[in-house]
């Protein structure tokens, strides 16, 4: 697609495009515009700044009628008060010549003026996660009529720990609407979120561009597993002359901790760690140290591949393979800013190989392998994710799910299809009394076992 002429839009939009100077879409926009409008759920990988807020609100609006409806029909959240404002002015403008009423709310300030704005009517609400429950729960706003949700940059939103706002929120949308989620980059916890609220969702992954693949250099070791890789980072930092300041990748914040934990006594007061889990101030103080050069290693999870801008790190070390390959590509790029030269070596085991060789396909670049270092220990300890997982690998395509009925559609959450059983104390009194047990206290039952 050459110019936005050849992209089926309304005369409003094609002048409101023609008035910013957008003459030419980017990838992200020319791969979504249709599938969104097809109203599929959508998954979006895209880096900040490739035109993201134009890819899903172009279709959006192309779509939305008039209506005298007060309810937002359209909403979208996105993490910080910045992003509401910036995106508030954004869809404004790209509706300019339509007739659709906008409205961004967010924390921090006077709720009752919201309440206000909020009951004069919207058809497109863009909110943080916080101040759009409050709303809610408060009754002046109705979310039952949105037909679409939209959310933004959730890399962002879980590290801030919205998650349960988030999913508060899922139980106060309408089960049939089109889900639509852009992230920079794909972390379990997303992975999760998408598994139980998404159905049948069409993935659109845009390369990670500009990665200064030319000043990085990539190696890899082949180990056994965790523990074993743990020992080979462990054999690595003692150069620290050469691994003066070495950012480590882990792929949840339960391995993160679990690294953090196993060097602690070797390293502890020259290592932090961060992810989701810890608080703003401690995330802070972490990054401070390790920008300063107090810490000269920093563990962390892939919530954290996009946000960190920190200079001069030597080496970016994967303790794991991500399943997603752009991720690895957002990793790396930590390191070799500003023209600088940097390293990375990635850990891998032989279940962990075709993620590596998907990478090097992305790539087209096949990464140098290393021998493993004589001097390293193997150590025969596995992860309880390690033990479960043999023989068995999980399955990232969700497209194996029944799609009810039409359109988007998610299945109730089990919070939701809890059945009532009647109260501990009439369950006790059958026990006693060995009277017939019902359906309910069997499954209590099973439960216990």
């Amino acid at each position: 697609m050459s110019n936005f002429k050849e992209i089926e839009l309304s005369t409003p939009l094609h002048n409101a495009i023609q008035d910013l100077g957008f003459e030419k879409p980017t990838p992200i926009q020319e791969q979504a515009f249709y599938v969104i409008k097809s109203g599929k759920n959508v998954v979006g990988i895209s880096q900040t700044g490739t035109g993201k807020t134009l890819a899903f609100m172009l279709p959006i609006l192309q779509g939305l009628k008039f209506s005298k409806e007060n309810h937002p029909r359209v909403v979208v959240i996105v993490p910080t008060r910045e992003l509401v404002l910036q995106m508030e002015e954004k869809v404004k403008a790209f509706s300019k010549y339509m007739n659709v009423r906008v409205l961004g709310v967010y924390g921090g300030t006077n709720i009752k003026t919201h309440k206000l704005a909020v009951s004069q009517g919207v058809d497109i609400l863009i909110a943080t996660p916080g101040r759009l429950y409050d709303l809610a729960l408060s009754n002046v706003l109705k979310l039952k009529m949105a037909k679409q949700l939209v959310i933004d940059e959730v890399d962002v939103m879980l590290d801030l720990g919205f998650r349960f706002q988030l999913t508060n929120i899922f139980e106060l949308l309408p089960e049939k609407r089109q889900n639509i989620m852009f992230s920079a980059t794909m972390t379990e916890e997303i992975d999760s979120i998408i598994d139980e609220y998404f159905i049948a969702p069409h993935k659109i992954s845009i390369a990670v561009s500009g990665t200064p693949l030319d000043n990085i250099a990539q190696q890899c070791y082949p180990v056994h597993n965790f523990y074993t890789k743990v020992n080979l980072l462990a054999h690595l930092l003692e150069d620290k002359e050469t691994f003066s300041k070495v950012l480590v990748f882990n792929s949840s914040k339960k391995y993160a901790d679990r690294l953090f934990n196993a060097l602690e006594e070797q390293y502890g007061n020259e290592m932090g760690v961060i992810h989701s889990n810890k608080s703003q101030n401690y995330r802070i103080r972490s990054i401070e140290e390790f920008d300063s050069g107090e810490n000269r290693i920093l563990v962390t999870t892939d919530v954290m591949a996009r946000g960190l801008d920190l200079d001069k790190i030597t080496h970016v070390i994967n303790m794991n393979v991500p399943v997603f390959p752009e991720n690895y590509m957002h990793r790396i790029g930590r390191t070799g800013r500003a023209e600088q030269e940097g390293k990375t070596i990635l850990f891998f085991t032989e279940k962990e190989e075709r993620y590596k060789t998907a990478i090097e396909e992305l790539m087209d670049y096949k990464i140098p392998q290393l021998e493993f270092p004589e001097g390293v220990p193997y150590n025969s300890q596995l992860t309880p994710e390690e033990r479960e997982g043999e023989g068995k690998h999980k399955n990232h395509n969700r497209n194996d799910k029944k799609i009810i009925g039409g359109g988007a559609f998610h299945e109730k959450s089990a919070k939701n299809s809890k059945v009532n059983l009647g109260g501990s104390y009439h369950r006790d009194l059958a026990k006693k009394y060995k009277k017939r047990k019902t359906r309910g206290d069997k499954k209590q039952n099973n439960k216990k076992k």
